[in-house]
């Protein structure tokens, strides 16, 4: 079994593609009957973008209005663990399910906030399929390698992607 502090890629990408396309489908129809309307559910991360290697989990983002916050961030923390790794601000949270299979991550986000941009980093993965390549590069470059080292190297990717997307878009935030 591999290590969690290491990044490892999932053996076979289309099994966790398939599991992480179950297990959304089962979490968006529980979150859609317990969140606020004005909510925005989207299955994020590489498991929802074809041909994208993966580490295997589900990635989800649910968006909503800055009123509704902390309505909904109440609702998650009631189902889901708080993911302790991570910054929580007013605008955002992360939660997880270290239980489920495949792992579940949930980020919490408000509308036009500054964490407000994991779906614009999937949906450039979409729109790119040379960017899905670089990704995918990066990724077999840190397979193995510690988590804090992968996540560096990712984080510093997907800010070089957003700002490339952003440019190219007039500088709009991509709302």
């Amino acid at each position: 079994m591999p290590l969690p502090d290491r990044f490892h890629i999932a053996a076979d990408h289309e099994y966790a593609r398939a599991a992480a396309e179950r297990l959304f489908a089962a979490v968006q129809q529980q979150l859609v009957a317990v969140l606020p309307k004005t909510c925005e559910l989207l299955h994020i991360g590489a498991t929802s973008v074809p041909g994208c290697l993966t580490k295997g989990d589900l990635d989800i983002v649910v968006r909503m209005e800055r009123e509704d916050f902390q309505a909904t961030e109440a609702a998650l923390a009631a189902r889901y663990a708080r993911n302790s790794g991570s910054v929580r601000t007013n605008e955002f949270a992360a939660f997880e399910d270290d239980a489920s299979t495949p792992h579940l991550g949930i980020q919490l986000t408000v509308k036009g906030g500054e964490f407000d941009v994991f779906h614009r980093f999937a949906d450039a993965l979409r729109a790119d399929p040379a960017l899905v390549k670089r990704y995918n590069e990066l990724k077999r470059v840190y397979d193995g390698q510690p988590m804090d080292r992968y996540r560096a190297a990712k984080d510093a990717f997907v800010t070089d992607a957003l700002r490339g997307r952003s440019a190219e878009h007039g500088g709009e935030r991509g709302e």
